[in-house]
């Protein structure tokens, strides 16, 4: 049995993150980032990032990783306030860096709370997909950044379960939401146009996020079938 000390060294970052997630809805996070609230006070959120661009930049990224690392569902509503803010090029930028260090932050607290035993027992209960998810966790990681069908925080923690290096983690999370993050950032533009969330997304776009993702596993795909067919 591991001592205490290394138990709780394991479980102390997922415990920090979690305690954040707890902290925000405590303080009524969700009263001062809806929809309704950033219209309200648009004018003089721009009027800040006019007179400090710099620290207002990476204000925002720095806001911007906690939401993500704590689990908060302000992701889409932040990601509007940057296109908003910052314009499509460099919003995209502070948002792709923001997403991105929170989610490394999510992905190394979970692979640390895990530990190897954790990992094999889930590979184990996964069978073939573990086994091909660590084969080619590059197709599978992307598919997954790429639909927008599973939850952010639930493909952050995912991986932490396979032998996904980090390095593949890292700039497959950067590439995968790069189309979904320009199409929300260059809506945010129009802030305050906008009536409900509903409006930021079509079917069409849903359509062709999808058809990306099927696209990032057609090389996965070919090498299961080519396995198949050899003599």
């Amino acid at each position: 049995m591991p001592p205490l000390t290394t138990t709780l060294r394991r479980f102390a970052p997922l415990a920090v993150l979690a305690a954040g997630f707890v902290a925000a809805y405590s303080f009524g996070l969700g009263e001062y980032l809806s929809l309704d609230a950033l219209q309200t006070h648009k004018d003089a959120l721009q009027n800040t990032v006019t007179q400090n661009p710099v620290l207002a930049g990476l204000a925002f990224v720095l806001a911007y990783t906690a939401a993500v690392a704590f689990s908060l569902p302000v992701a889409s509503l932040l990601t509007l306030l940057g296109g908003f803010l910052f314009g499509l090029v460099l919003g995209t930028a502070l948002v792709l860096t923001g997403a991105t260090l929170g989610a490394v932050l999510v992905f190394l607290a979970a692979r640390s709370a895990f530990g190897a035993t954790l990992r094999q027992k889930a590979e184990r209960f996964t069978g073939k997909f573990g086994d091909k998810l660590n084969a080619n966790p590059v197709g599978f990681l992307l598919f997954l950044r790429l639909v927008p069908l599973f939850p952010f925080f639930v493909v952050n923690i995912v991986p932490a379960l396979f032998h996904i290096p980090l390095r593949t983690f890292v700039w497959t999370t950067f590439v995968g939401i790069l189309p979904g993050t320009a199409i929300y950032v260059n809506v945010g533009q129009a802030l305050g146009s906008l009536n409900s969330l509903g409006d930021i997304i079509s079917p069409q776009t849903l359509v062709a996020l999808s058809l990306l993702g099927a696209l990032a596993l057609v090389p996965t795909l070919y090498n299961h079938f080519k396995t198949k067919v050899k003599p």
